[in-house]
């Protein structure tokens, strides 16, 4: 037997081996050592992105069942850097009386939605595409019902588990009228057999709103604003980014290998999606007061711009959704961070709250105004050269009227970005949020995301290296 193909899966193996050794410490480790839980934790985190930092090359392992190209490498490393930023920031939360004894829960149940991704990435079959994904689905339930006690934190869990529940079962009918139409649910046989008939057509249909429930677009969006409030605000992050990100690449993928001969009927859904899902999240984020529920629109929104490089099915618009889900990454990590401690500290969250945040915590202040302007797209930081190049992939594929109204509502999101930035500001406010310190660990992810808001956009080869990697399909 040749061990050698084992290299190919070692971003699982290595994953795999993080969560057993964090497992085993919190079941060994004594009180006084778990003070060392959070770096042994992102020391791990840091090990796993440097074992895997090298993308190898392309393999087809177990029949064809799992597969592993360069740019999947790229996507997994992206993910992790993700997961490494969110425990950083879980620090003081983790801290708390109530969760400082349920840390190894917190990083095994996070990691093993992680490693649902990974598998769902680079699934070459359907049935391993499912099981990632509910690796993925189930433990998040448990994350976001995490803080049961507090925040509505139970009620978002029970609203999540019952979303996952139902579009999982609708995904999962249509793959197998996938199987009943072609007799196979390898995707490198599936291409052959797809011919549009209307039980295949019906197949995509359930097969796309089961995905477009976890990735949050319109109208299988209802949940997302309820389950971002409710859950600790440290998941929130993890959910809109790390778990948005991979659903979005497998969807591509699935797309592209699977329903190719099917590319008129997606692209015709997905074109009215992506209207529907930009112009209905833009404008009930207009409306929203709590800045959770804010930036669940937000991710809304941003679902909406993550389709349009997958719409074209292209390899430019593979290049612009790797480079879209990084720097959407360092953005809303960045948020996310900032309303995570002033949340801690404080115990604030609505938007009036931040009015004259500048005064009292510049620092905050700032690093929230990058990430709101990255995530507007505001040249000359990275969201600004994400959505040029994910419009320029779509327009390159002909939906010239399509990129023409996302350009519309970058518009009317800016606006209501911009309404945060005059809270902290220019609003009045007779007894802002005290001044206080950070700890050393959120100052670190602030840090890493505001470098990553700066210098992705800036530093051209970043983009350059997603694209050298080749269309990964």
């Amino acid at each position: 037997m040749d061990y050698s193909q084992f290299l190919h899966i070692r971003s699982e193996i290595s994953l795999i081996a993080v969560i057993m050794s964090l497992l085993l410490f919190d079941l060994l480790a004594g009180a006084r050592m778990r003070k060392y839980f959070q770096p042994l934790a992102c020391l791990l985190m840091l090990l796993q992105i440097g074992i895997n930092l090298t993308p190898g090359r392309s393999a087809y392992l177990f029949g064809g069942m799992y597969v592993h190209t360069p740019m999947m490498t790229a996507v997994k490393n992206i993910l992790t850097v993700g997961t490494l930023i969110t425990f950083l920031q879980a620090n003081t939360w983790l801290k708390r009386e109530d969760t400082v004894f349920k840390q190894g829960e917190f990083y095994v149940l996070t990691l093993s939605t992680l490693l649902g991704m990974y598998f769902m990435i680079s699934a070459g079959n359907f049935m391993l595409f499912f099981i990632g994904l509910e690796t993925a689905s189930v433990p998040m339930a448990c994350l976001v019902a995490f803080d049961k006690y507090r925040h509505h934190s139970a009620e978002a869990g029970a609203k999540y588990i019952l979303t996952a529940m139902f579009s999982s079962g609708l995904l999962l009918y249509g793959l197998s009228l996938i199987y009943g139409s072609t007799g196979t649910l390898y995707f490198e046989d599936l291409p052959d057999k797809i011919t549009g008939s209307p039980l295949q057509i019906m197949a995509f249909a359930f097969f796309f709103a089961g995905m477009a429930f976890k990735i949050s677009l319109v109208p299988f969006h209802l949940w997302t604003a309820d389950v971002y409030q409710g859950a600790p605000t440290q998941v929130t992050g993890y959910l809109s980014v790390v778990s948005k990100g991979s659903a979005v690449f497998a969807l591509m993928t699935v797309l592209i290998k699977v329903f190719a001969p099917m590319i008129s009927q997606w692209q015709h859904t997905i074109y009215w999606i992506v209207i529907a899902t930009i112009t209905i999240a833009n404008l009930f984020a207009l409306r929203q007061q709590n800045l959770k529920r804010f930036l669940a629109f937000s991710s809304i929104s941003q679902a909406g711009y993550l389709m349009l490089g997958v719409i074209g099915g292209s390899a430019a618009g593979m290049t612009a959704l790797v480079y879209y889900v990084l720097v959407y990454m360092a953005a809303n990590l960045a948020a996310f961070g900032v309303i995570s401690i002033i949340e801690q500290k404080s115990g604030k969250i609505e938007t009036a709250d931040y009015n004259g945040l500048y005064r009292t915590n510049p620092r905050l202040a700032f690093i929230l105004t990058l990430a709101l302007f990255s995530l507007a797209g505001i040249p000359p930081f990275a969201g600004f050269f994400s959505k040029f190049f994910i419009f320029m992939a779509a327009f390159q594929s002909g939906f010239h009227v399509l990129v023409f109204i996302a350009l519309i509502n970058t518009v009317i999101s800016l606006y209501y970005y911009l309404l945060i930035v005059k809270a902290m500001y220019i609003n009045p406010n007779e007894t802002p949020i005290a001044p206080f310190k950070s700890d050393g660990y959120t100052l670190i992810s602030l840090v890493l995301c505001t470098g990553g808001i700066v210098a992705i956009g800036i530093v051209s080869a970043i983009y350059q290296s997603i694209h050298a990697l080749g269309y990964g399909l």
